[in-house]
């Protein structure tokens, strides 16, 4: 089971990610919105700006204060075995 750090000692698995996306739309911020009210929004942004939100396969939102690149970056190096351990 590979985890992927979303910042601040959180990590989530990385089998259950269906995306990362950026914070930037409108379309993504009504999301979030949604998860809220549906209890579905977990933050690991540790009262930092919101970067990049990470949905998964449950429907969950997950906030993080990292930029979706390195998130993405970090998710292929673990894909590709690269990682620092």
């Amino acid at each position: 089971m590979a985890l992927l750090n979303v910042g601040f000692d959180n990590a989530v698995v990385i089998s259950r990610i269906v995306s990362i996306v950026s914070v930037n739309s409108t379309p993504v911020k009504r999301m979030i919105e949604e998860s809220r009210k549906n209890a579905m929004l977990i933050d690991a942004t540790h009262g930092k700006k919101i970067k990049a939100v990470i949905v998964t396969d449950s429907n969950h939102c997950i906030l993080s204060a990292l930029q979706p690149e390195t998130l993405i970056n970090r998710c292929s190096a673990k894909e590709k075995g690269t990682d620092k351990k």
